[in-house]
């Protein structure tokens, strides 16, 4: 059953004054976490990542809010965005932010401060305001967490592991949000929309690509598929995995991608995104097509030097099918048309913007074919 509580543990940052307290506090600054902890809670690295995407089946559309918190050379600072299914997009580096250390939550300015543009999520609600024609503010009224019970999270066993240069955990995988979005010239009423959120964080630096997408729109509203891939670095140490979630009609939620038990075959490319993954009786196929031009291109900081550059293009309602296979037999089917799909890096989309007739230094794009 879907969860109306606060679902996630609340622990907070461990108290200073203890050998074992300063250990774990240094573990987690490092983007680490142990088993059942709480990755939503902001470790303290130099990037701390926060998406929510609303997708109205009803209505055919998607609303995507995001803030990034980054430590910079001057204190913290924000990338933030909203963009919506019919091409708006607003962006923004703002001075001044902060991340929940007790659980999920992320504002810039910091609370308290009164001032536009502004952001401010959670896992209750979301509201933004960069400006008259860019405004969202949606309550989240029934949540479908990850699992609570899990052991881990998005990252499976690499969430374990210290200094990685990105971490990912698909902390919402479904529920329904309210409230309302004003997007350039159009404004849309979000009633009973699918709601989902995610965080991603890491140290400082991108690898050349990297790929993720989500989609509810399903036939079956209650079916959720979440995947994030790309080159993981350690040091000297580096590989490249594809983690991939779905939750089922029946709620059951599949997590595949680690290397030697579940490994997933990621096949990307401008317009395409294929995933094979298998996990013991289990296999799940993804396919998702999308035209390059309709892609909004998104930024991505650089935190060091407190600003933003081109980093990813983005399709907010592109098409998606998933295949489910349990023993060799066909399990549950469907197709999304509401589906995001990204593909990260920064030579990609500095050379869209610029095929768009943007300046290389524009930080980002609208799409180029409404």
């Amino acid at each position: 059953m879907p969860e109306r509580e606060h679902s996630g543990r609340r622990s907070g940052p461990a108290p200073q004054g203890h050998g074992w307290a300063r250990i774990l506090s240094a573990y987690r600054a490092s983007g680490a976490d142990l088993p059942w902890g709480d990755p939503r809670r902001a470790h303290g690295v130099a990037m701390e990542g926060y998406y929510w995407r609303f997708s109205d089946a009803s209505a055919s559309r998607v609303v995507v809010a995001l803030i990034g918190v980054n430590r910079g050379p001057h204190g913290p600072w924000a990338t933030v965005g909203l963009a919506g299914s019919n091409g708006f997009l607003r962006t923004a580096a703002l001075p001044g932010a902060w991340a929940d250390p007790y659980g999920l939550g992320a504002a810039s300015p910091r609370p308290g401060a009164v001032a536009a543009p502004s952001f401010t999520g959670d896992d209750r609600m979301v509201r933004v305001d960069l400006g008259p024609d860019a405004q969202l503010s949606v309550r989240l009224e029934v949540r479908d967490p990850w699992p609570p019970r899990r052991a881990l999270g998005g990252s499976s066993g690499f969430q374990l592991v210290p200094g990685l240069n990105q971490y990912w955990h698909p902390w919402l995988l479904g529920g329904r949000a309210t409230g309302e979005a004003t997007l350039g010239g159009e404004v849309w009423h979000l009633e009973g929309a699918a709601a989902y959120g995610e965080k991603n964080w890491g140290k400082e630096g991108f690898p050349e690509a990297w790929w993720c997408g989500q989609a509810h729109g399903f036939a079956d509203p209650g079916v959720c598929v979440a995947f994030a891939g790309g080159q993981v670095v350690a040091g000297p140490l580096s590989t490249s995995v594809t983690a991939l979630v779905v939750r089922l009609p029946d709620g059951r939620v599949l997590r595949l991608g680690n290397p030697g038990t579940s490994p997933v075959r990621a096949d990307i490319g401008p317009g395409r995104w294929h995933l094979d993954g298998h996990a013991r009786q289990w296999r799940v196929i993804v396919e998702g097509q999308a035209e390059p031009g309709r892609a909004h291109v998104l930024p991505v900081p650089l935190p060091s030097e407190e600003r933003n550059v081109a980093g990813a293009l983005e399709h907010l309602a592109a098409r998606l099918t998933l295949r489910v296979e349990r023993r060799g037999r066909p399990y549950w089917t469907g197709e999304s048309t509401l589906a995001g799909l990204e593909l990260g890096g920064l030579d990609r989309a500095r050379e869209e913007v610029v095929r768009r007739g943007a300046s290389p230094d524009a930080t980002d794009s609208a799409p180029a074919v409404a």
